[in-house]
């Protein structure tokens, strides 16, 4: 069942940055064909749930708490409202958790970084969708180029592969791309990517081919292009490529990383530059080329969301926005719609259960 909406609507869920008093994440629709945006309702009980994910089939939510003493909340939701019922929640094991990925199957699981204490984890899911047990945790050590940023290791995100036996951990700290073996839900070290010192891998996305993968880096604003052995879980860098124009040389900090549903087209948030680049990804080489930027049309665009149908949607930390665009058909370049939604320090973007999309 879907959740009721306006059949013009795509229903999307926002993470913030907010106090456990306030409504930190948000249910937020957008017209499919205007691009408008407007919020249906909030849920607050948590503080700074500044990550959020939803199941595929729409019925669970799991949000981060990103606080000194890190949290993971699971939540039902409600089919007919989306309004969220919380099932449960544990804590993260250590500080500022920044990033979930769940993991369908029989037995599902959620995999969570904390980028203070750079522990990566992995949990057992009970029938319900509660958070039942810890399987694993493993934790970085170590330190990077950069004295100010890394002084040690900061797991970023975690993305486990579609066929659920590797998992890929960025870790800013470390300038590495850390590959786990998954074997019965636990974390085995497979592998380790080592990217330029002082880049500062935040996110990584698998292509829909199986064949590349693309991960962004914060502190040296690029892109690497990656060949993907899905067999083997490995990688093998094949470009780097800048994410702001040659001829910018004010502060900024790249931030998400997105794949159009199409696969020819690869985006990138800059926070500084404040921007969304828009490159062509060459079919037969998974490399970029042709990068084009637009103005986010907000200040620090720290998440988007490429939404199937043709929106792309920024949220901006700190001038507490979420804007909307359509990708254009022929070029992929996002043009602003016109629309904006205010909500306070929203910084994640995900898809609620929207079957029709």
């Amino acid at each position: 069942m879907a959740i009721q909406a306006n059949g013009n609507e795509i229903l999307l869920y926002v993470g913030s940055y907010s106090s456990a008093e306030d409504g930190g994440i948000h249910l937020v629709a957008l017209d499919k064909e205007s691009g408008e945006l407007r919020l249906v309702h909030s849920t607050d009980g948590i503080e700074n749930p500044s990550f959020v994910v939803v199941n595929e089939e729409g019925t669970r939510l799991y949000a981060v708490g990103e606080m000194e003493e890190g949290q993971i909340a699971a939540y039902e939701i409600d089919q007919q409202d989306g309004r969220l019922r919380e099932l449960n929640r544990e804590t993260t094991g250590g500080h500022s958790p920044c990033y979930i990925c769940h993991v369908p199957g029989e037995e599902s699981q959620l995999y969570l970084v904390n980028y203070g204490s750079a522990e990566i984890s992995s949990y057992h899911l009970d029938r319900n969708g509660a958070i039942k047990e810890l399987a694993s945790r493993v934790k970085h050590v170590g330190s990077g180029h950069r004295e100010d940023r890394q002084e040690a290791a900061h797991a970023h995100s975690v993305v486990v592969d579609p066929s659920g036996r590797f998992a890929y951990v960025s870790d800013l700290g470390l300038d590495q791309i850390v590959i786990y073996r998954i074997e019965d839900g636990k974390l085995v070290t497979h592998k380790e990517i080592k990217l330029p010192p002082g880049a500062g891998p935040r996110h990584f996305k698998i292509h829909q081919t199986g064949k590349w993968a693309y991960g962004i880096n914060e502190l040296n604003n690029t892109v690497t292009v990656y060949s993907l052995n899905e067999a083997g879980g490995d990688l093998e860098i094949l470009q780097h490529i800048s994410a702001v124009p040659e001829d910018f040389s004010g502060e900024s900090t790249t931030a998400e990383v997105g794949i159009s549903p199409c696969g020819k087209y690869l985006y990138g948030s800059n926070r500084g530059h404040d921007s969304i680049v828009r490159y062509r990804i060459d079919q037969e080489t998974g490399q970029l080329s042709d990068p084009q930027w637009v103005s986010s049309g907000g200040e620090i665009p720290r998440h988007f969301l490429v939404v199937k149908g043709g929106h792309l949607i920024a949220a901006h930390q700190n001038s507490n926005n979420l804007v909307s665009f359509r990708l254009d058909s022929e070029t992929g370049i996002p043009k602003k719609t016109g629309y904006e939604l205010r909500l306070s320090k929203p910084v994640c973007v995900a898809l609620a259960n929207n079957p029709q999309v």
